[in-house]
């Protein structure tokens, strides 16, 4: 036991300081990204992707690609999933899912895996620094890198951005250790990294790739040229073997793509929206299309790029003003051979995604698109998590930014005024000179960085104040063989805006999310789960991507009422200066029966009827007829003198069976000024009076016929 320890022991006497200093920054830069994800982000951000990735991360834990829901597939749709006969499955990739499933096996917390590509990205950027320059600017390298508020906020939330980029950085330092020591083991071992980065992001590989692509074959052409074709060159072996190992990666892709889509040649995001990937002209997902014109594309990303270089780099402009100092700086010494042909190397590869990057997400409509209007940067996706499509530029970025603070310090080091104060001072206040030095570089740099931090923070503290306030029925309830209704402000779809809210892979959890539908929908819910309490979940207000705009939410437990006939019973109350109370009875399938009312008193009581045969209204002569699943509404609508009204609205879901009538019970209540409808704007809610003008109440019941 003793002799391990004292390996140990010795071992971390023989680390240089500064890779023990980069160790523990990676922990607590995982540390600080944990801590951002939990309470920053505990509903998730207002990046509805996220549930797709936690999902598809449930699904493997699973055994499964896809989610089978068969005739209740429109009910269980979740976002960004494709519908396929009943069969679901995501538009995007397994491989970032997976990462964060080792995590939920592993801890029950699919944070952990966050943590991990926080720590990583951040030990990665130390060792590309000091390949390319030494270990003091790799450390100086790892510190721009986790302070920056891109690194700090995308890699807070379940997105694929940060775990890809840890993929690639992975492959740049396994490629040039298999370059530097001729390692074969590294070669095949970047091959595989890389491949798996194609299958997780193919696109953003490609640009990452590229010019340790374009490395490759220059290095087996100066091989062949030097030695001839066969026996192959060192670095053709090398090379081949990562090329294969990658070919691996990009096959397995393919498979994947056959799996679910049917082509090997089909991604899964195609299949979601054909005109989606990259290139020009008409782009199109879902309800919305553009002609995305080269013009159109270079002032988009022209924007986005300004954005990068201005609010989420580390210190905004002064830290991108800082690394374009040092990529001259660095540009000059390759030039007059000051550096290595190593470091040269690694720093030019590292230059070079300064223009693959960009030019690549040139073709890519989704730089458009996270910018909700091009000139306002408080906006869109990009005000909230950064042009995390060039994430990646946040490598070279970092470290000649950390090359241009050594370079500075070490030139004011060695200055004549320094050698003056050293020759004439004491080495107490040469000590303290350099301290305030020192400490006024990190405040100008602190204060800088906190002044690009803090507002996408608050926009982001915002959003997580008002899904507190949504969900807060949700957190309340102990659900135990539950089914929820849940609505869909954004379209039919799960998960969207509600990403918190999402169902076991098998649809068999302790609560069971459903989109609350039509009737015929509806029911269908309730008949695949009779033995489950129902609720329906709803709120008053609409819903919107504004995070201070709030809404009152609701859950009700519903249940299903069932009689050859019933009964029932709605009393509503009358706010003052009410002359007139008008009463109508009417189904979503045609036909209505209505009488009035005047000068009601403190209330109208209203009193009606179902059955096989239809709708009745107590006062009023005629029957509506009921379809076999229909919405049977009851409007009490009241008016004053000068116009004004008021109109409470009944919602009744309806189903007819033979002799039997059922309904879903509580019906969906509102209180509309003005109009008859109104939507969840208009929502009751008995338990909030304050939501309502004075006077408003609104009792309703219904019982079987006796």
């Amino acid at each position: 036991m003793i002799r391990p320890l004292r390996t140990l022991r010795r071992r971390f006497r023989e680390t240089p300081t500064e890779t023990l200093l980069a160790a523990g920054l990676a922990v607590l830069a995982g540390i600080v990204v944990f801590a951002t994800a939990e309470t920053l982000f505990p509903y998730h951000s207002s990046n509805h992707d996220e549930g797709v990735y936690l999902q598809q991360a449930s699904m493997l834990l699973a055994g499964q690609l896809e989610l089978y829901a068969g005739g209740l597939a429109d009910a269980f749709h979740p976002w960004f999933f494709i519908e396929d006969g009943g069969r679901l499955y995501p538009k995007y990739t397994p491989v970032p899912a997976a990462m964060y499933a080792v995590s939920m096996a592993l801890f029950g917390e699919p944070r952990v895996t966050l943590a991990v590509v926080a720590a990583a990205n951040v030990a990665l950027v130390y060792r590309l620094g000091s390949l390319a320059f030494d270990r003091r600017v790799g450390l100086v390298a790892s510190v721009v890198y986790a302070v920056s508020p891109m690194a700090l906020i995308t890699t807070s939330v379940f997105l694929p951005y940060a775990p890809t980029t840890m993929l690639n950085l992975a492959f740049a330092v396994l490629y040039l250790r298999a370059v530097r020591e001729n390692s074969l083991r590294s070669a095949g071992l970047a091959g595989a990294v890389v491949g798996i980065a194609f299958f997780a992001r193919p696109y953003t590989a490609v640009l990452f790739a590229a010019p340790f692509i374009a490395h490759a074959v220059w290095t087996i052409l100066q091989g062949v040229r030097t030695d001839g074709v066969w026996p192959l060159a060192d670095a053709a072996r090398r090379n081949a073997l990562t090329a294969t190992f990658g070919l691996l990666g990009v096959g397995l892709a393919l498979a994947y793509n056959a799996r679910m889509t049917g082509s090997p040649l089909v991604f899964p995001y195609e299949a979601f929206a054909p005109m989606d990937g990259p290139g020009f002209g008409e782009r199109r997902i879902l309800g919305h299309e553009i002609d995305y014109t080269l013009d159109l594309a270079l002032e988009a990303n022209g924007y986005v790029l300004w954005y990068f270089a201005t609010r989420w780099f580390t210190a905004g402009l002064l830290g991108t003003v800082v690394a374009a100092v040092g990529l001259a700086v660095a540009a000059s010494r390759w030039f007059d051979g000051q550096l290595t042909s190593q470091r040269r190397r690694v720093g030019t590869l590292l230059a070079a995604l300064f223009v693959t990057i960009p030019l690549g997400n040139i073709a890519f409509w989704g730089n458009y698109n996270m910018l909700a209007t091009m000139d306002d940067p408080t906006d869109g996706l990009l005000s909230q998590f950064g042009a995390f499509y060039h994430f990646d530029l946040l490598v070279p970025l970092s470290v000649f930014a950390a090359f241009a603070l050594v370079v500075g310090w070490r030139a004011a080091r060695d200055s004549a005024a320094v050698e003056r104060l050293t020759a004439t001072a004491s080495p107490r206040a040469v000590r303290a000179v350099g301290i305030v030095a020192l400490a006024t570089v990190l405040l100008v740099g602190g204060v800088a960085n906190a002044a690009v931090l803090t507002p996408p923070v608050e926009r982001h503290a915002s959003a997580t104040e008002k899904f507190d306030t949504a969900y807060e029925p949700i957190d309340s309830a102990d659900f135990e063989d539950a089914v929820v209704f849940i609505p869909a402000p954004y379209g039919d779809w799960q998960n969207h805006p509600f990403q918190y809210l999402r169902n076991d892979p098998g649809f068999d959890g302790p609560v069971v999310y459903a989109l609350d539908r039509d009737p015929a929908g509806d029911f269908a819910v309730m008949d695949a789960y009779p033995n489950r309490t129902q609720y329906r979940y709803t709120y008053r207000g609409e819903w919107t991507a504004d995070p201070d705009r709030h809404v009152t939410p609701k859950l009700d437990e519903i249940e299903v009422r069932e009689g050859s006939r019933l009964d029932g019973e709605t009393t509503v109350g009358v706010p003052g200066r009410v002359q007139r109370a008008t009463v109508r009875l009417f189904s979503v399938s045609g036909g209505h029966v209505e009488y009035g009312v005047e000068n009601p008193g403190d209330d109208v009581s209203v009193a009606w009827s179902l059955d096989g045969d239809g709708a009745r209204l107590d006062g009023a002569n005629g029957t509506v007829s009921v379809a076999e699943t229909d919405e049977l509404i009851l409007l009490v609508r009241l008016s004053q003198p000068d116009g004004g009204t008021l109109t409470y609205r009944q919602e009744i879901t309806v189903r007819t069976t033979g002799d039997t009538v059922e309904v879903v019970w509580p019906p969906e209540r509102s209180v509309c000024p003005l109009v008859d409808y109104c939507g969840r704007e208009g929502t009751y809610l008995p338990d909030h009076p304050e939501e309502h003008f004075i006077g408003v109440s609104f009792e309703t019941d219904v019982e079987p016929s006796r």
